[in-house]
């Protein structure tokens, strides 16, 4: 199995597309998918840092095969600049079906609208 240039298998960077600079200090978490009992089980929880990166969001030992989401707390985020957001926060949900594979799910984000794509 490889990993990313920090060692961790899913990694994930805050891009703040209106000021143009990082989404630092914005809180975030990862939760799995129980699908016998269709609830969301939080796995981490992360804040990126002054570059708008968070990685170590799970273990070797817990990277499972699953459906999974990233919560990132967006209206924090925007009040901690005195300012407001459409979005109070934003959840991506996505499936990990290769345990070979590193995951990145960058968000690029401003106060109106949102992107994400897997990178490498």
């Amino acid at each position: 199995m490889t990993t990313s240039k920090t060692g961790s298998l899913l990694t994930t960077h805050v891009l703040n597309t209106a000021d143009g600079v990082p989404g630092a200090r914005m809180a975030l978490s990862l939760h799995r998918l129980d699908p016998q009992m269709a609830l969301w089980n939080l796995v981490s929880k992360g804040t990126t840092d002054e570059d708008g990166q968070c990685s170590d969001l799970i273990s070797r030992d817990e990277f499972t095969a699953g459906m999974y989401k990233l919560r990132f707390e967006t209206r924090q985020y925007w009040e901690s600049l005195c300012q407001s957001s459409f979005y109070p926060y934003i959840e991506i949900v996505f499936t990990i079906t290769d345990l070979d594979q590193t995951f990145h799910l960058p968000l690029l984000l401003s106060r109106y609208s949102y992107s994400t794509y897997k990178g490498i």
